[in-house]
């Protein structure tokens, strides 16, 4: 198992690749190219570029956290055989340049959603929030604009300004766009793509729909056991597996998130761990904590157990944090509680270890 940290380049993050350094345990980093637009090959020498920053401040790139499909692809329009054609070519370069796994999603329109990006804790601290009543009364072409107001000058992966201009229009795409058509569309670019999974050794893992319920009457994949047992099932490369994020499947409370880790990372499908905790206020209403699993409604000890007792090797980083301490920066994001939610996971994991 390698601890890392997310990290956007280019000047998009509050946090340094010198602060990531300092953080015990903390091997490297997921990162991309999210200047890319969507659909577009990603250089090599840009890639190559960005490896040598990172292992010039004592880290490691080997994940990538995403390379974006584009929407033409996810819609199965005439047009992505094109996108998937570059896409390919990404991938050959990202394995030139040193990736071992891709982190990527295919859900529809935006990538998640939150009601509130600051909502204060009785700690004084402020986290990401999400409640369902409030999501229902959005008004789609305003829900950017009410999202991008709290990045605090950031860019916020998955409200990429591409996609964000067709978003209304995307909605009513995918109202007549059947679960079935969607499933199908996932299957072709598996179909494409896993093959040069195989041949370039890099481990594809799919993140979660965030959160993992219907919204807008958008088509969703990945939400609970069912539906990741039908995504695996569409490709048996072992190349084809999960970024299982606990907070987003854990916003379902009825998901068995330890059940499920000892299912998926038992048949080697699991990747990547995105560990956070969440604590919920209604049947679809939740809102972010911290780590510890006395802050939330997630056992953490029994998730890190499930994930050491069935010998899971890739790569766990701390996701969503609390802002503390008089930080800013993006939201989720900042490099206080998540550097605190890494070391707390790594004494999980070495307790657990030496328990075993």
């Amino acid at each position: 198992m390698k601890m890392i940290f997310r990290w956007f380049p280019n000047g998009d993050d509050s946090v340094t690749l010198k602060d990531i350094r300092h953080i015990p345990g903390v091997s490297g980093v997921a990162t991309a190219l999210s200047h890319i637009p969507v659909g577009e090959v990603w250089p090599l020498e840009q890639i190559l570029s960005l490896r040598e920053e990172i292992a010039a401040a004592g880290l490691e790139m080997e994940v990538i956290e995403s390379v974006n499909i584009h929407e033409d692809i996810k819609k199965g329009l005439p047009s992505r055989d094109e996108y998937i054609s570059n896409y390919i070519t990404t991938v050959k370069n990202l394995h030139d340049g040193g990736i071992k796994c891709i982190c990527y999603n295919f859900m529809p329109v935006m990538d998640w959603l939150r009601t509130n990006l600051s909502q204060s804790l009785s700690d004084g601290s402020t986290v990401m929030s999400y409640h369902h009543d409030e999501v229902l009364r959005m008004d789609p072409s305003k829900m950017a604009d009410s999202m991008l107001k709290g990045a605090n000058c950031y860019s916020l992966p998955g409200w990429e300004p591409e996609r964000i201009s067709a978003m209304v229009k995307d909605i009513e795409f995918y109202k007549n766009l059947s679960p079935e058509q969607y499933f199908d569309n996932i299957r072709y670019f598996l179909d494409a793509v896993m093959p040069f999974a195989e041949e370039y050794d890099i481990n594809f893992a799919i993140h979660p729909d965030d959160p993992p319920w219907p919204i807008f009457g958008l088509p969703k994949l990945i939400t609970e056991v069912d539906t990741i047992r039908r995504f695996l099932s569409l490709h048996s490369s072992s190349r084809n597996g999960l970024a299982f994020c606990t907070g987003s499947l854990g916003a379902n409370a009825a998901n068995d998130l330890p059940a499920m880790i000892r299912e998926f990372s038992g048949q080697g499908r699991i990747h990547f761990a995105h560990l956070r905790n969440v604590k919920h206020s209604g049947e679809r209403d939740f809102h972010e904590t911290a780590h510890l699993s006395q802050c939330g409604d997630l056992d953490m000890f029994e998730i890190v157990k499930a994930l050491s007792d069935t010998g899971f090797d890739g790569y766990i980083r701390p996701d969503h944090g609390r802002m503390i301490w008089g930080e800013t920066g993006r939201p989720g994001y900042g490099l206080y509680d998540r550097a605190l939610g890494s070391n707390y996971l790594l004494g999980l994991w070495e307790a657990i270890r030496k328990m075993s």
